[in-house]
C-alpha cells in the first residue's frame, strides 16, 4: 500500500488526502448532526406530550370539582349511570374530539386500567407492564421513552393513577356498595375491588414521532448535501490551483531539464509568480545559463 502511494503522481496524492479529509468530515458531521437532531426530536415530541397530559389533567380537575357536584343529585335518581361525572371519561372524550383533527389523529390518550369499569380503558400488555412497575415502585412518578408498534414509532409519557380519595371507592369498592345505575350500565364483572392508596391505572399519552424523524432526516441529508457540495467545490478549486500553480510549472521544468540533458541550452523557463515555484524557476534559468557558459568555456579551451 505504501509503495503504491509512492508511485502516485503529486495530483493523485493530494486528491487522495482531500478525499480522505472529505469522507472523515462528512462522517463526523453526520454523527454530530444525528445526535443533535435526536435531542431536538425528543424535546419536540416531549413538549407536545407534556402539554397534552397537563391539559387532560385540567379537564379531569374541572370534571371532578365542577361537573360532578352539579350532577350529584341525578346520580342517585337516574336509571343509567352518567359517565360525564367521571374525570377519566371526560378527559378521554375531550381528547377523542381533538383527534378528529387530522393533525392529531395519530395521537393517543388513555387511562389504562388493570380492572376498569369501562372496557375501553382496559390496559394492553405494554400498559399493564408500565402500571405494574408503578405498583412495585411507588417512588416512580413518571416514565418516558419511545416505543414502536404497527402504527409506527411513538414517544410516550406515563404517570401512575392512585386512589387518593375515599370518594373514588363509592363506585369501585364492591358491587353491593356501588350505585345501582353504575351496575346496570357496566355490569358486575369489572371495576370493583379497588383499594385506597392503590395504583390502579396509568395515564399515558403517545405522540407519533415518525414525521418528526422524517423531517429531521430530511434536514440532515440537506445539511450533509450542502457540506458535501462545498467540500467537492473546494476540492475542484484546489485541483485547479494545483494544476495551474504547481503541477503544470513542474511539468514544464521537467521538460526543460530533459531538453538540457540532451544538449539544448537555448531554452528558458518563464514563470511570473514570486512564490517558491517562481524562485525555483529563476534558479533553474541561472543554472542553465551557468551550464551554458561553462560549456562555452570548455569549447574555447579545446579550440586553443
Amino acid at each position: 500500500m505504501l509503495q503504491a502511494c509512492k508511485n502516485l503522481k503529486l495530483g493523485a496524492k493530494l486528491n487522495l488526502i482531500l478525499i480522505s479529509i472529505f469522507l472523515t468530515a462528512i462522517a463526523l458531521c453526520g454523527l454530530s448532526l444525528s445526535r443533535i437532531l435526536e435531542k431536538k426530536i425528543e424535546q419536540e415530541v416531549a413538549d407536545k406530550a407534556f402539554l397534552i397530559i397537563e391539559t387532560m389533567n385540567s379537564v379531569r380537575n374541572y370534571t371532578s370539582n365542577q361537573v360532578k357536584p352539579e350532577l350529584a343529585n341525578r346520580l342517585t335518581t337516574e336509571a343509567y349511570f352518567i359517565p360525564e361525572t367521571v374525570p377519566a371519561y371526560s378527559a378521554r372524550e375531550v381528547f377523542e374530539d381533538l383527534r378528529k383533527q387530522s393533525e392529531y389523529k395519530s395521537f393517543a390518550y388513555k387511562e389504562a386500567t388493570l380492572n376498569p369499569t369501562n372496557p375501553r380503558d382496559q390496559a394492553d400488555q405494554f400498559e399493564t407492564e408500565i402500571t405494574q412497575q408503578f405498583r412495585q415502585n411507588k417512588k416512580l412518578k413518571e416514565k418516558t421513552g419511545f416505543r414502536s408498534d404497527n402504527a409506527g414509532k411513538f414517544y410516550y409519557i406515563a404517570r401512575p393513577l392512585e386512589i387518593k380519595k375515599a370518594s373514588c371507592l363509592e363506585c369501585h369498592d364492591t358491587v353491593e356498595k356501588a350505585p345501582l345505575n353504575l351496575v346496570n350500565t357496566y355490569g358486575k364483572e369489572h371495576g370493583f375491588g379497588w383499594k385506597l392508596n392503590e395504583i390502579v391505572a396509568s395515564q399515558i399519552v403517545s405522540i407519533p414521532a415518525d414525521k418528526v424523524y422524517a423531517a429531521a432526516n430530511h434536514l440532515k441529508l440537506m445539511v450533509l448535501g450542502i457540506v458535501g457540495t462545498i467540500f467537492l467545490m473546494a476540492i475542484a478549486l484546489i485541483n485547479l490551483f494545483l494544476k495551474k500553480s504547481i503541477i503544470q510549472p513542474l511539468k514544464n521544468m521537467a521538460i526543460l531539464s530533459n531538453e538540457i540533458s540532451t544538449g539544448n541550452m537555448n531554452l528558458e523557463f518563464s514563470h511570473d509568480s514570486q512564490d517558491e515555484i517562481g524562485t525555483f524557476a529563476k534558479s533553474l534559468n541561472r543554472m542553465v545559463q551557468s551550464l551554458k557558459m561553462a560549456l562555452e568555456m570548455i569549447e574555447e579551451e579545446d579550440a586553443d
